[in-house]
């Protein structure tokens, strides 16, 4: 038996971890695209 899987740092569902930076991502582009089309808008007035 490999000796990394006797000692495992971490037990959490890899799942989670990954829909977390998911939803952090898409949250960081939604609000890079967000002041892009505020500055747009206000920048054609």
């Amino acid at each position: 038996m490999n000796h990394f899987e006797k000692d495992v740092q971490s037990k959490r569902n890899d799942a989670i971890d990954s829909g977390v930076a998911f939803v952090a991502s898409f949250g960081f582009f939604a609000f890079v695209f967000i002041i892009a089309t505020l500055v747009d808008v206000f920048g054609s007035m």
